[in-house]
């Protein structure tokens, strides 16, 4: 199952990548936010990541004004690889080099068919292991260490 949230500033490219999941047949659940008044993302953001986190989703979508917000957010959670992508290129690479389980868009940079190609590309997309698999462990790692308070 996937999971979406935005704040206020992504809720219409939220809308938009919700119709065109629906479209693909993906299983996806909406956490809000439902409407245009101002919400503040960290809300929604932990929502998503403590959701993928604790194995409850396999991956989450979250998009605020410019994705920042609900970056910073979600990497907070352990286990949770939020990218922020920009293009094709970058949600494609988020996949691909990083197994990037939650994807984070700019509700305010980027318009719906640039977000819905970002996320087609991250869904088609698979995890290449390898180099990139030690590079993850060493993320883990240090997960790890930060968790028990070694750093």
């Amino acid at each position: 199952m996937l999971i979406i949230a935005s704040d206020h500033g992504g809720l219409e490219l939220k809308e938009a990548v919700k119709t065109y999941l629906k479209k693909r047949q993906v299983d996806v659940r909406d956490l809000g936010t439902n409407g245009s008044e101002s919400v503040d993302y960290p809300d929604f953001g932990e929502k998503v990541a403590r959701a993928v986190s604790l194995g409850e989703a396999d991956a989450g979508i979250l998009i605020c004004g410019t994705g920042i917000g609900m970056s910073i957010v979600a990497n907070k959670f352990p286990g949770v690889r939020a990218a922020l992508a920009h293009d094709e290129f970058t949600a494609r690479m988020a996949k691909e080099h990083n197994n990037a389980n939650v994807l984070v868009l700019g509700g305010r940079v980027e318009a719906a068919d640039q977000g819905i190609e970002m996320v087609a590309a991250w869904l088609d997309s698979e995890f290449e292991g390898g180099r990139h698999q030690r590079r993850l462990d060493k993320i883990a790692e240090l997960e790890r260490a930060i968790g028990a308070g070694k750093i």
